[in-house]
């Protein structure tokens, strides 16, 4: 049951903001709307209700860019239910807003995926968890080598006549394609063209190839250093001389935007602030990529549509494909924020941006979500002084 109230004041603890914290923060809220971040005590409305934070953390909601599910639901399965399943379990770990992405299903099923998105979208409350801000059509352009744990059956080269008719519903935006494919440069410019967070994945793509597609709109790669190309795999592809991949591409690229799956498991501690030290907390977002087995046991799981899509297994910590082969992560934001923080020490202020203002500035939200900031929606989380999620309010009511 959701708990509406007209006026928020969260109290006692530190809001982080985009470049900066305050101590003994008050954080006024009031019909869904941030209306004050400071410290005056005098600005509490005798009606308020108050939030004590308890010493903790006052954050934005989290903003993901790249999932696929969770609470045992994929957004591939293709109706309401599974959409309000994994909202509400990422809702749970302090995600307010998020992109369900698409992984290699057939037409017909990436259809039945937008068409619950775009009714979950339109019927939101804050009972159904995470609000879906667009979505992420990921699959199935991808380059077979390079299709991880999605399934191979359904990679295919970008056909005009179908990508639009994904576009034509509305809900589309962030679009990926991996960029040596025969039709790529079409898809990307008309990405592009329809506003979308045009991005590169899956693919073997070369630096000349990567090139080509930042002149037709591209300006970002998914999960940087999963399923992407590197030196020695483009010169298995295309011999010698060698040429520089998608890694050389996006760190030689200031205009470049990339993102990390901070769960511990799919990159070292090394490599994360490898990332943030050369691409910066403003072009390197945190995503979960997360699968259905967020909050299950560990076992055998669909990756994709549950009717078909490729079997993977959780271990409680990671998704594997096989034995030696990552298969997306089984944790929320929350999980990524503390793990990049402490296994790293990157300043919170930067970790939290990379998980909220960041990736809503690379979708063109930021003037609504992402940083705690008067005139934006009321999305924050309570954040223990260890990080973890305390309560999370969505658009000023208060998630359960």
């Amino acid at each position: 049951m959701e708990i509406k109230l007209s006026s928020l004041c969260f109290i006692g603890g530190t809001a982080i903001l985009p470049d900066r914290t305050v101590t003994d923060a008050v954080v006024l809220c009031r019909d869904e709307k941030i209306t004050y971040v400071g410290q005056s005590q005098n600005r509490i409305p005798k009606d308020a209700e108050l939030i004590d934070a308890k010493g903790g953390w006052i954050c934005p909601g989290f903003v993901d860019i790249h999932v696929h599910g969770g609470g045992g639901s994929d957004f591939m399965d293709g109706n309401l239910e599974a959409v309000h399943q994994s909202c509400r379990s990422h809702a749970k770990h302090g995600t307010t807003t998020l992109f369900p992405t698409t992984s290699t299903g057939s037409p017909q099923q990436i259809t039945a995926m937008l068409n619950a998105s775009s009714t979950a979208q339109k019927d939101w409350t804050a009972e159904t968890g995470s609000s879906i801000g667009g979505v992420h059509l990921y699959g199935p352009y991808f380059a077979k080598e390079k299709v991880g744990c999605h399934n191979e059956a359904g990679c295919r080269p970008p056909s005009r006549k179908e990508f639009e008719r994904y576009f034509k519903s509305g809900i589309v935006k962030v679009a990926t394609c991996a960029a040596e494919l025969p039709g790529a440069a079409a898809f990307y410019r008309y990405a592009h063209k329809k506003g979308c967070l045009v991005t590169c994945g899956h693919s073997n793509s070369s630096w000349s190839e990567m090139d080509a597609a930042f002149k037709n709109g591209m300006r970002h790669v998914d999960h940087f250093w999963c399923a992407m190309s590197t030196v020695p795999s483009i010169r298995k592809r295309l011999g010698v001389p060698m040429q520089g991949s998608m890694l050389e591409y996006v760190l030689g690229n200031p205009e470049m935007s990339t993102e990390v799956i901070a769960d511990g498991m799919h990159l070292s501690p090394e490599l994360l602030r490898f990332a943030w030290q050369l691409k910066t907390a403003k072009r390197l977002c945190l995503v979960t990529d997360c699968n259905r087995a967020l909050d299950m046991p560990p076992g055998r799981y669909r990756f994709g549509p549950l009717q078909d899509g490729s079997w993977f297994t959780s271990d409680g910590k990671v998704g594997w494909a096989s034995p030696d082969s990552l298969a997306s992560s089984v944790s929320g934001m929350d999980h990524m924020v503390q793990n990049m923080h402490q296994s790293t020490g990157i300043p919170l202020t930067e970790v939290i941006r990379m998980a909220s203002l960041t990736p809503a500035e690379r979708v063109g939200m930021d003037d609504r979500i992402g940083s705690l900031q008067r005139g934006k929606q009321a999305d924050i989380v309570v954040l223990s002084p260890r990080l973890k999620v305390r309560s999370v309010f969505l658009r000023g009511t208060r998630f359960k």
